[in-house]
Order: C-alpha cells, then structure tokens, then sequence
C-alpha cells in the first residue's frame, strides 16, 4: 500500500510536471531555456516526454498489476461485508463495546419491538431480526454500507486510468524500438524520403502529430515529434486544405481562424467537407483534426536589393518564396538567402519608454544569410518605415545566433518615406571619386575668404579628403582608429568634436551633390536635413557591423497560408474520464458516507440491550450514540406513561 501511494505521488509529481513544461519541443529550444548542463539532466529523467517515458509506463503497469491483484483479493470480502448484517453478535460481545446502553421498559414486547423497527426506519437503517436460544430476539441494523464501494471504486478507478494511460502511452512503438523494428528520425526529410523504420502506419493505437498544409494541399503523413527526431505517422484517409481564414483585432493580432478541410477516404464514395476552428474539432474514424496554429505557407516576395559598400545608389531586384533560397554576389564572396518566414502583422510597442500603445507596424521577413563556409546570420526587415521619436526609419535586425537579441540597422527613410535618398547619400559618401568635389565645396564654405589661399585650401581640403576616407572604411570606429593614432590624448577630445563637425559638414555637401547628380532640387540646410544626415552618418557607420553587403528591402509580397493541424488518435481518453469519474465517487463514498451499525437486543424480561459502531470511531459517532440513546430512552418511557 506504502509502494502503491508513493507511486501515485510520483505520477502526480510527473503529471505536473508535463502539464508545466512543454512536452515534445525541439531540443534546442530546452538547451536555450535551462543551459546545456540542466537540459542533459532533464533528458536523462525524460522529462521532455514525460507520458511516453519508459519509468513513467513502467509504474503504470506495476499499479495496474498490483491494485488489479488488491481489487481481487479484498473486493469479494468487501461485498460480503455490505451484504451482511452481522446478526450472529451475542450478547456477551454486545456488552464490550464502548457505546451500548440498556433499558427497562415495561410495554408489551411486541410494541417495543415495533417502535424500534419505526426508529431505525425513520433513520434509514436496513435491519434483520435473529431469534436467539434463551427467548430473546436481535435486531442487528446498518446503514451507510455503501461506503465500502468507495473503496473498490478507488481502486478500479486507479486501475482504469493506469490502462487509458498505457493505451495512449504508444506502448507498441516503445516495444517495437526496443527491439530495433522502429527508429526515430533525426534527419530533415522530405515525407516520400522517411525510411519505413521510422514510419508508423495507420493501425497505430495511439499517436499525437502535427501536419502543415498550405490552401490547396493535401496530405496523408503527420509529424510526430520524438526526442530529437520524430516519426511519420501516417493516416487512413488524405486531408486537402480548401481555405484558410483568419480574423485580427484592430491591433493586428489574431482573433481567430479556422480552415475548411476536405476528407478524402478510399471506404466513402463522396469526399467530406467540414470546416474546423480552436476549439471546434473533427473527429473521423477516431483521429480527432484540430485547428492548432497558422504559419506561412510559402509567400512570393519581391526586394530591392541596396549594395551597401559601392558607389552605386541604385538598386536591383530579385524575388524570393518563403522556405525557398536565392544567391547574392558572385565567385567566393556569392551569399545564399534562405527564407523562412513572413509575417503581415507585427505588433509592436515603439514608444520611448516601452509604456505607450502597441500596433501593427505591417509585413516584416526573417531569412538567414549564409556563406561559402556554412556560416549564417539571421535577419529580420520590416517592409513599411518605422517610426521611433518622431522620425522614420527602415529597420532591420541581425543576429549570428538563435540565443542572441538581434542587434536593428535604423536606416532614414528621406522625404518621400523611401530608401533613396540615404541610399545615394551613402552611395556619395563612400565613393572615393567623389571626395574630391566634397571637399572642395565644404572647404570653400567652411573657409570663406581664407578659402583664397590656395595653401590654405588645399591643406584642409587634404584633411577632409583622408577624414572621408578613413569614415569611408569603418565610419566612426576608423575615425577613432586615427584620433588615437595621431593625436595626443590631452586633445582628443577637441579633435573628435572637430572631425565629428567636419564629417557631417561634408555629409551635407555630398548630399546636395547626390540629388544634383539625381535631377532633384538641392535640400535647405535646415533642421530637418542635419537630423536626416546625422542619422544618415550613423547608419553608415553601422553598416559595418549588419554583417552582410547588401541590405533587402521588401517591396511587394503575395501572402500563401499555411494550417497548423494537430491529428490526434486516444482511445484512452474515454478510459481516463471514465476512471477518473469513478475515483471521485469512490473518494466521495469513502469520504462522506460513514457506515453505522446498531444491534438492539430485546429481552423476555423487557430489557433492551442497545449497541451501537461505525467505521470510524470519531466524535461524529458520539455524538450521534448519545442523540440515538436519548430519543430510545424517551420512546419507551412515552410508551409506558
């Protein structure tokens, strides 16, 4: 009894368990959330898959066998007990126990004895009358003799849960693994290419699994995610995705979404149509479809794409679908695009301080950029401007692993909300053909008449020349390289604030140079053109920490969707419900039912020898004794007054 309550506990425990944390999610997404060190410790306990574990089947079959083996042995002699009114005590036995009491009633034998059978009536009490050798008659009385049910009910209950949950615990897959007849996949595989040793057929009892469908799919093979790998479940009928629909919030975010499926089954003539949403599933042949998540499906996206270190301000196009790959560059420096996910909402909270109002900033993509040698960077660009502290900007975030933050590239959007301007601004700037006609102009507007003095002029137009270049190759971090190199700390700072000046004086020149060169009218030098060149300033120099020498920028997208389905197979589920309603009443029997037994001796001599037990011994029993002796003792006395 000890093993099978510490057993229960540990389920208990273990159930907790798998409700708190996530079953079956990828590894890395463990490693991520607790550290190498707790992941490979949670692995060996096999917390990841707690209700497939091996020790959390292998405690089910024990309790199975074991209260089966208890039910077995302690079941009939608990039926017994209910049926039995114990009218063999003696008198003798009567008198040990602790709560009797004796009367002496002068009223003819046959009424007392049918006052009593009226007390124990009102009172609920079922009763047998047993004549005894020396004249005298027991009444032995029980009431509450269903409480020993609860305690059978208890322990079927137990009993059926542990079978619903070795049912849907997939015990034949754990016992085909074991002996090598099953394999758990671990490499990325299309459907047709999974090896049978890895694919569960449509006889499987039970199974969980995840099938994605883009509108106009169909599919007969689902996921099931195992461990570090997963199997291919496949099922008996194909499952075609005819639209998918979703709902947003004026925020953007989801409200709902549903899908209309159709079941095509070789055993039915008509394929069946049926449309399914959260919480609303469709249960055929005993596989329930639900609507779980949504995804992309393969979107058509077109980009510009800005080269980020030449001196070319335009841009070229290319067209990518998401899961699919394309190529920038050419010879060694050739980069391969991965994309893999479009979002057309994105609710963000812009604000300053993080506590403004989040909204729907619009279409953002994430693809990863990987070289020659396999190494990759993820990004993420939103397709539309944002605006951060009253000014907008295109933004872009990089990261170089999964466990990063991404690192955001603002790039000024110019007056018309697009990327020309800082594009020809950089374009400009980093072109060294051009550095001659920026110092020139900025020379002869910083120097005024000194700009007469050809001497003069040269030389800081010399200067202007190296601190462009120099900003050129690394933007700010080059030109702190030179301030180190060749002045002397005590005046370092003065001459970071005059080169910082002479940057963005030069910046304003190439930029009057960039919309000159476009057939654009100049810009005033305002305020709103110095914030829109400091901004620009900044974002070149970080240019050279993005990562990669192109920036894409989206600028039309055909969404395609995809339904995230979960197919689930659990003939246990019944079993557990059913048990599981069965361990309450059991529980409550055994709780809230107490079961009492009275024995009234009636005596020749009209003496009346009254006894009474319960299954517990409490103060409930007392108390319900001294009432029961009181209303006895006052019956008999009204009788014989």
């Amino acid at each position: 009894m000890r093993i099978a309550v510490s057993l229960l506990t540990v389920l208990g425990i273990a159930s907790i368990i798998g409700t708190v944390l996530k079953q079956n999610e990828p590894y890395p997404n463990y490693i991520i959330q607790f550290g190498q060190f707790w992941f490979d410790s949670f692995q060996m306990l096999g917390l990841y898959d707690v209700y497939h574990s091996v020790w959390f089947l292998l405690i089910l079959v024990f309790l199975v066998t074991s209260t089966s083996l208890c039910i077995y042995r302690n079941s009939p002699l608990m039926l017994k007990e209910l049926r039995a009114f114990r009218e063999h005590a003696t008198e003798k036995s009567l008198r040990t126990f602790s709560h009797k009491h004796e009367y002496q009633t002068s009223i003819a034998r046959d009424e007392s004895k049918q006052r009593l059978f009226n007390f124990l009536g009102i009172r609920g009490f079922r009763y047998k009358i047993k004549p005894q050798d020396d004249g005298s008659e027991l009444i032995a009385a029980k009431a509450g003799s269903y409480q020993r049910l609860g305690y059978i009910f208890t322990h079927t209950a137990i009993v059926i849960i542990c079978v619903g949950g070795l049912i849907d615990g997939n015990v034949p897959f754990k016992v085909q693994e074991l002996l090598g007849y099953k394999k758990v996949e671990t490499l990325n595989l299309p459907d047709d290419q999974v090896p049978k040793i890895s694919r569960l057929t449509p006889a499987n009892l039970s199974f969980r699994a995840n099938m994605t469908l883009s509108e106009g799919q169909s599919g007969n093979t689902a996921f099931m995610r195992m461990r570090d790998g997963y199997l291919l479940q496949e099922i008996p009928f194909t499952i075609a995705l005819k639209d998918f629909r979703i709902e947003h919030y004026e925020t953007g975010q989801p409200k709902s979404f549903e899908s209309d499926l159709v079941i095509t089954d070789p055993e039915v003539k008509e394929p069946i149509t049926h449309t399914i949403s959260v919480n609303h599933p469709f249960i055929y042949k005993g596989i329930a479809i639900y609507q779980s998540d949504f995804q992309d499906g393969g979107s058509k996206l077109n980009f510009n794409v800005w080269q980020l270190f030449n001196n070319n301000p335009q841009s070229s196009e290319i067209n990518g679908t998401i899961f699919g790959n394309a190529r920038l560059g050419q010879g060694d420096d050739v980069l391969k695009v991965e994309f893999e996910d479009f979002r057309k909402f994105n609710i963000l909270n812009l604000s300053p301080d993080g506590k403004g109002k989040s909204h729907n900033v619009g279409p953002s993509v994430i693809f990863k950029v990987r070289d020659l040698e396999g190494q990759a960077r993820e990004y993420v660009s939103y397709m539309q401007p944002l605006q951060i502290g009253g000014r907008h900007y295109f933004v872009s975030g990089m990261r170089e692993t999964q466990q990063e933050d991404y690192r955001y590239l603002r790039l000024p959007a110019d007056d018309d909300f697009e990327l020309k301007g800082f594009m020809r601004l950089r374009a400009a700037m980093f072109d060294p053909a051009m550095h001659n006609e920026i110092a020139h102009r900025f020379a002869l507007a910083a120097l005024g008449e000194k700009a007469k003095d050809d001497v003069i002029r040269n030389k800081f137009e010399d200067s202007i020349k190296q601190l462009l270049k120099a900003f050129s190759q690394g933007g700010y971090t080059t030109i702190a390289k030179v301030i180190e190199k060749s002045v002397p700390v005590a005046e370092r700072d003065k001459a970071a604030q005059t080169y910082i000046k002479i940057i963005a004086g030069s910046a304003y020149e190439a930029y009057i140079i960039s919309q000159e060169k476009a057939g654009l009218k100049p810009s005033d030098d305002d305020n709103e053109t110095q914030l829109f060149l400091q901004d620009s300033l900044n974002a070149m120099s970080d240019l050279f920490f993005y990562g990669t020498p192109f920036y894409l920028q989206m600028t039309n997208y055909e969404q395609r969707e995809a339904s995230g389905l979960q197919l689930t197979r659990s003939p246990g589920k019944n079993l557990v419900y059913s048990g599981s309603i069965l361990l309450v009443l059991g529980i409550f029997s055994m709780i809230f039912i107490r079961e009492r037994r009275i024995w009234l001796l009636v005596k020749p001599d009209n003496r009346i020898l009254f006894a009474m037990s319960a299954n517990r011994k409490n103060r409930d029993l007392d108390i319900e004794f001294d009432q029961y002796q009181q209303q006895i003792k006052r019956m008999l006395e009204d009788t014989t007054t």
